[in-house]
């Protein structure tokens, strides 16, 4: 090949800052005229003999200096893209009309809209409630759910809650403010499985109390379970119910780690580790294994609690799993007293590319899963389902009951409310709102006063919301929302109601063999309540590609 005898344009910036420095250093020290200029070539002339001299980055050795624009705009092309170029209803995570409506209503500001909507009505995906000739009155939005009916202590919750944010994850500032706004509004504040610190108690609003795999604020050293340190925190009077995370949207089926320089003493008091300790929830539970001994926990924790609703949170996975575990609640007689679904789309906790797009059944087909289980074994009525997966709206709450939720959770939209601006940061510690930080030159300037009220508002007005649609739907409470009241369209020409689009089981329909579905017919009669391995055919799959 012949070589090029051309002097290459792509080290002419290298060659500039050389020359420059050299002209700028000689008239400087001519004319005495200072030596911004020489600094500022030398700057960059040192710039371009690494760039030269390093051999990690190719790119960097062909283009030395003018690389760096390119690593730049590179740095900021999500915030490029989100303000200059995504359109007001590109949803990347969020859109960012979804965004502005949790903001106007967060900062209790008017959140009509002019001239009709900008969505594509006509695109298929699209989704509306249909509207009543005879709208309802209804008092007030204060909508409820009781929960652990059967329980000495049962729980009144709001429709719509904060989801599971563990403190470690969020900031102590952002802590606070979740918990008061709570407070303020009568809604539950999960812990998320960092358990419960001082920033949840301070206010005193409600709590939840999630119990993850390592058990943080009720294990022992070793990290397996402490009975007596879980009955110290869930005989506080501000944890009105106790949920135990099998596996959680963000990162279904994968353990976490926070590593011991992030420890810091208020997250090892919360915890129950050691400061500086690695901080590990391993991949499964240690205090079970089957799942009639799920079941026999959920019921020793109910008992310690002094008789509080205990239930757990799961994505849905292997079907056959959650199908286990409604066969040894038939079996037992043991049940929990709710299930959270916790949608594949959830996504406040950092996690690998690959759980957060490929792993864990989204929200509709989990809760409709879930749902139809329950409802086919006549276990429903027993059960009370909480779902979270991007709900920010009314609507989005509503759509989310009528598939079979009692009430909704939401993490990020209740984040935006503090003022996250979806920057994408939650994970390097640099957030720019300081929320999911825990660095205190950003969380400190997080007005807790201020952010506080911002919760509250956003869960009224959204709430306020969710009963203008079910008055203008002739409803008068959220659980009377079905699938018969919300419409998609299928295509250009075609539009269904989820009654005709989804499949419903009718009561018993499981227990008597008549469903009709794939996934019962191919699963459910192989799955055992004291395993969660799969049938023996799958397992015989697993040893051959001959299928």
């Amino acid at each position: 090949m012949d070589k090029t005898t051309s002097f290459p344009m792509r080290y002419s910036a290298y060659v500039i800052s050389i020359v420059g420095f050299l002209v700028s250093l000689v008239l400087s020290l001519h004319y005495s005229a200072g030596y911004f200029f020489p600094v500022i070539f030398g700057a960059l002339a040192l710039l371009g003999t690494h760039d030269v001299l390093q051999k990690r980055h190719t790119i960097s050795r062909n283009y030395p200096i003018m690389v760096h624009f390119r690593y730049l705009f590179e740095s900021i092309g999500p915030e490029i893209r989100q303000y200059f170029i995504q359109s007001d209803n590109d949803e990347q995570p969020f859109s960012r009309d979804q965004r502005a409506l949790i903001y106007q209503r967060a900062k209790d500001v008017l959140d009509k809209r002019p001239f009709g909507s900008q969505l594509k009505m006509y695109e298929e995906g699209f989704e509306w409630i249909n509207h009543s000739l005879q709208p309802s009155k209804i008092p007030n939005s204060n909508f409820r759910v009781q929960i652990g009916s059967r329980c000495a202590k049962p729980y009144s919750a709001s429709v719509f809650n904060i989801s599971a944010m563990s403190f470690g994850s969020l900031s102590a500032n952002a802590i606070l403010s979740l918990n008061t706004g709570a407070k303020q509004g009568g809604f539950y504040h999960d812990t998320g499985e960092g358990s419960i610190s001082r920033y949840h108690r301070q206010p005193g609003g409600d709590l939840v109390w999630e119990i993850g795999s390592g058990y943080f604020g009720c294990r022992n050293k070793d990290g397996s379970f402490s009975p007596e340190m879980f009955e110290r925190n869930a005989t506080l009077e501000q944890v009105k119910m106790i949920e135990i995370k099998l596996s959680q949207g963000a990162k279904p089926g994968h353990g976490g780690i926070l590593p011991g320089a992030k420890v810091t003493p208020e997250i090892a008091e919360a915890r129950g580790v050691s400061v500086g300790e690695d901080c590990i929830s391993p991949a499964q539970h240690s205090a079970f294994s089957t799942p009639i001994e799920l079941l026999e926990f959920i019921d020793q924790l109910r008992e310690l609690s002094g008789g509080k609703p205990v239930g757990f949170k799961m994505a849905i996975g292997h079907p056959w799993e959650w199908f286990a575990i409604v066969k040894a609640m038939l079996d037992t007689g043991r049940k929990p007293d709710f299930i959270v679904i916790d949608g594949g789309e959830g996504g406040t906790g950092a996690a690998p590319l690959e759980f957060i797009n490929r792993i864990g059944t989204p929200m509709t087909q989990a809760l409709l899963l879930v749902h139809n289980t329950l409802v086919g074994t006549n276990l429903r009525e027993h059960i009370a389902i909480g779902a979270a997966g991007k709900i920010t709206s009314a609507f989005n709450i509503a759509r989310t009951l009528a598939l079979g939720a009692d009430w909704c959770n939401a993490a990020r939209g209740y984040m935006f409310s503090l003022g996250c601006i979806q920057a994408l940061n939650c994970h390097t510690g640099r957030c720019p709102s300081g929320v999911a930080t825990q660095d205190p030159r950003r969380s400190h300037k997080l007005d807790v006063k201020d952010k506080s009220q911002r919760v509250y508002n956003y869960h009224k007005n959204t709430l306020d919301a969710l009963q203008n649609l079910l008055e203008a739907s002739g409803l008068n409470h959220p659980g009377e929302l079905g699938p018969e009241h919300i419409v998609r369209r299928v295509s250009k020409t075609e539009v269904h109601s989820y009654i005709d689009l989804f499949p419903f089981l009718a009561p018993g329909a499981l227990l008597e063999g008549k469903t009709g579905l794939a996934v019962f017919d191919k699963y459910w009669s192989d799955s055992r309540p004291d395993t969660f391995a799969p049938p023996e055919f799958i397992r015989e799959l697993r040893e051959t590609k001959l299928r």
